[in-house]
């Protein structure tokens, strides 16, 4: 049972890895960070939507600021393990942003979509906020939709490769 997690013998040794990550590794750093952004953006707008309101819940806004917060620094530092090669932080983000993320950008809006009777029923409430969210979140789904693939891209698949496993 040699190269799997079982197996008995030493590991092949494997070649340096690079100082600098390869163009598709920085595209995907790059738009991991733009879809952060992106996050950040919307969830500002959302929360000076709701504070604006009279019956705004500040508690829950505060919480719910700070859970996102949370989980976009943790992002961040998959992100910034991904680019300096760590295989585990590539597989993370790919089911974390790429399918679990992307499908809560999308389900909202396609929901939104499907439910109405007329196209002219998804305008009806179109105001700046709504203009700025639909900004947000466009943004956010191409950053990922970038970032992802370029973390397959044969040049990035080689950096991984030769990356030592850390943590």
């Amino acid at each position: 049972m040699t190269g799997t997690a079982f197996s008995v013998w030493p590991a092949p040794l494997r070649a340096e890895h690079p100082a600098r990550p390869p163009r598709a590794v920085s595209v995907a750093f790059t738009g991991l960070v733009a879809a952060l952004l992106c996050g950040v953006g919307e969830a500002i707008t959302y929360v000076a939507v709701r504070v604006d309101s009279p019956n705004a819940d500040v508690g829950s806004l505060t919480t719910g600021l700070a859970v996102r917060g949370v989980i976009y620094l943790m992002v961040l530092a998959v992100a910034i393990r991904m680019a300096h090669g760590a295989r585990w932080a590539r597989a993370v983000l790919t089911i974390g942003i790429g399918i679990v993320g992307l499908a809560s950008l999308i389900i909202e809006p396609a929901a939104a979509t499907l439910s109405a009777k007329e196209i002219g029923d998804l305008f009806d409430d179109l105001g700046p906020a709504a203009v700025f969210t639909g900004i947000f979140r466009t943004g956010h789904i191409l950053a990922v939709l970038v970032a992802i693939p370029a973390m397959y891209h044969p040049t990035a698949r080689r950096y991984f490769r030769a990356a030592r496993p850390s943590w």
